[in-house]
């Protein structure tokens, strides 16, 4: 195997190829804090990719309930509890990766789930931790607590699905770091099903092939955001493109979240993918839950997450999620007024930085009346 470096882990890592990023590498932003949950997004996703026979199981992208919500069933518990102790010496990841972690004869440390863990994306939806009962007052953190969690394929920078596919039929795009399944060279032998800890990888008995998100590759080849991001009601997600820490762009959106201030976070950082699909961590949920999850950094972000009313800069940006349908490449405040451009720096988006605020009075003096609705 070859030794790679994972800046999300700290350090070098096992894998079966060597270090080979690519161009530019596609990369998404998600706030959880403004998830509703609506399933636009999936919606959006299944009519345009997955309405053919073989794909009705199948969810490129889906939103579940945490900690009681899985698609499909237990994705990540089961890996979890095979990977056993995920331990951290401040940001550097001391455990084992899925690599590092599989057993004798396999590539990736995996499991295939059955049909029946498809049944049901949407089990455990608004399910909560603990109840209320006979009153409760807020300490900080939720006692009764869950949040929403959006997921598509993260395009990962070293793949699982790509390293334990025996037909070499899996390959990352060197333009914009997507990850594909080359149908043509496809079996079927579905040991991306079992190796991608996601679970973002689909197995179709009409056409004997697996197939994923394709990041809606022909709409970010002109420019455009997925149609996910494009059709998210409550614009919880930003499209883009993602440096090395060290090559990292202040006036990049994606830079500026993840690398600049922190704020957003791969998810279980520890199998060892870098994942490029990163979260804006929920408040209001348990310390130690947000830890696994998302790994060392949770506090950080948390803490400038609840600061961005007084950082211009971040409460700006994260107003120009949704804003547009177009891939922001660039971005720059000017006053009070967030400024979003594409690759050639022609401005696409202006946005104020905080909505204005109109009062109206209960009482029109104008007309004599009494509003009923001052809302």
């Amino acid at each position: 195997m070859a030794r790679v470096y994972n800046w999300q882990l700290g350090r070098e890592m096992s894998y079966w190829y060597p270090e080979n990023r690519p161009k530019r590498q596609f990369a998404a932003v998600f706030d959880t804090n403004k998830c509703i949950a609506c399933q636009t997004c999936t919606l959006a996703c299944k009519t345009t990719w997955t309405s053919g026979k073989g794909q009705e199981y199948m969810l490129w992208n889906n939103v579940e309930t945490k900690p009681y919500g899985f698609y499909p069933l237990a994705w990540d518990v089961n890996l979890l509890e095979k990977l056993g102790t995920q331990s951290w010496d401040g940001e550097r990841y001391t455990g084992r990766t899925i690599f590092e972690a599989a057993q004798a004869g396999e590539r990736v440390l995996g499991w295939r789930p059955e049909d029946i863990d498809y049944a049901n994306p949407n089990v455990g939806e608004d399910d909560c931790v603990n109840g209320v009962e006979k009153g409760a007052h807020f300490t900080g953190v939720h006692n009764a607590w869950f949040f929403y969690l959006a997921r598509i394929c993260n395009h990962c920078t070293y793949p699982a699905c790509l390293a334990s596919c025996p037909r070499g039929s899996i390959y990352k795009r060197q333009e914009d770091g997507i990850v594909l399944i080359d149908q043509g060279r496809c079996r079927g032998y579905q040991e991306c099903v079992k190796a991608c800890p996601y679970k973002k990888t689909f197995y179709n008995t009409m056409t004997g092939t697996s197939e994923k998100c394709i990041a809606c590759f022909p709409k970010i080849e002109l420019g455009l955001q997925p149609q996910c991001f494009a059709n998210c009601i409550g614009k919880i997600r930003f499209a883009g493109w993602i440096s090395k820490p060290e090559q990292a762009r202040a006036d990049n959106p994606i830079d500026f979240l993840v690398h600049v201030k922190k704020v957003a976070l791969p998810l279980f950082p520890q199998f060892g993918l870098e994942p490029n699909v990163y979260y804006i961590p929920p408040l209001n949920v348990p310390r130690e839950f947000l830890l696994q999850m998302f790994g060392p950094n949770v506090d950080g972000a948390i803490e400038a997450y609840r600061n961005a009313p007084n950082d211009k800069d971040l409460a700006g940006l994260l107003t120009l999620f949704g804003s547009t349908d177009r891939i922001v490449t660039k971005w720059k405040r000017i006053d009070d007024q967030m400024v979003g451009y594409d690759e050639e720096g022609k401005e696409i988006v202006r946005v104020p930085v905080r909505e204005p605020v109109h009062v109206r009075q209960a009482f029109d003096a104008a007309r004599g009346v009494a509003r009923t609705n001052v809302s």
